[in-house]
């Protein structure tokens, strides 16, 4: 009887031995595949889904602003964002312009998890990619610059790591006596840009 006892110990202490050990290896496991966690795929996470309300977080910018958002898509180096408050439109950000993104606790963990698979059509989606669409739209911009300064009008050309605007007053349409001026602004300078409409996101 004691003998049954003493092997019956023995299983159960190796059991538990197996559980942690297992455990550990699971741990070290999740480690490693958030070391390999990129902002765009947790970005993916916060976009809304189909049918649930859109989770609000609050997004700080490069420019000192921030901005209550929801998440409407994300691109190779960009999010598009929807604003809580405020006019419609959309809000561009380069991944470089985002300081610090804020939500809850539960949503910040919710994005931990694995993402669905990202097409390669999205990898593809640059920042310059999504401008020139709004350059066949030729529609209105608010460019805000890291620099605090905000330029108005309409993006007329967007390159590989610039654009060209031909600033004119917010909500007037680009008409030639209507634009004041040109600016060449690269997109390092470029801490948000809101588009009058939004651009059409594959």
């Amino acid at each position: 009887m004691r003998w049954d006892r003493f092997f019956d110990d023995l299983e159960d202490q190796l059991a538990s031995e197996w559980e942690a050990e297992r455990a550990a290896l699971d741990t070290e496991a999740e480690r490693l595949r958030l070391s390999r966690v990129q902002l765009s795929e947790r970005l993916m996470l916060l976009a809304a889904r189909e049918g649930a309300s859109p989770i609000v977080a609050s997004f700080d910018l490069g420019d000192g602003a921030t901005v209550r958002a929801s998440v409407t898509g994300v691109g190779a180096d960009w999010v598009a964002l929807a604003l809580a408050d405020g006019p419609g439109g959309a809000v561009l950000v380069p991944f470089a312009s985002i300081g610090v993104i804020g939500l809850p606790h539960a949503d910040l963990l919710r994005t931990a998890r694995p993402a669905p698979p990202r097409s390669s059509l999205a990898d593809r989606l640059t920042f310059g990619f999504v401008l020139r669409d709004l350059v066949r739209r030729r529609a209105g911009v608010a460019v805000h610059l890291v620099s605090g300064r905000v330029l108005t009008g309409t993006i007329d050309r967007a390159g590989a790591d610039h654009l060209d605007l031909a600033v004119h007053d917010q909500g007037s349409p680009r008409r030639a006596d209507a634009v004041s001026g040109y600016r060449l602004v690269p997109f390092g300078a470029i801490a948000w840009i809101r588009a009058d409409e939004a651009p059409a996101i594959p």
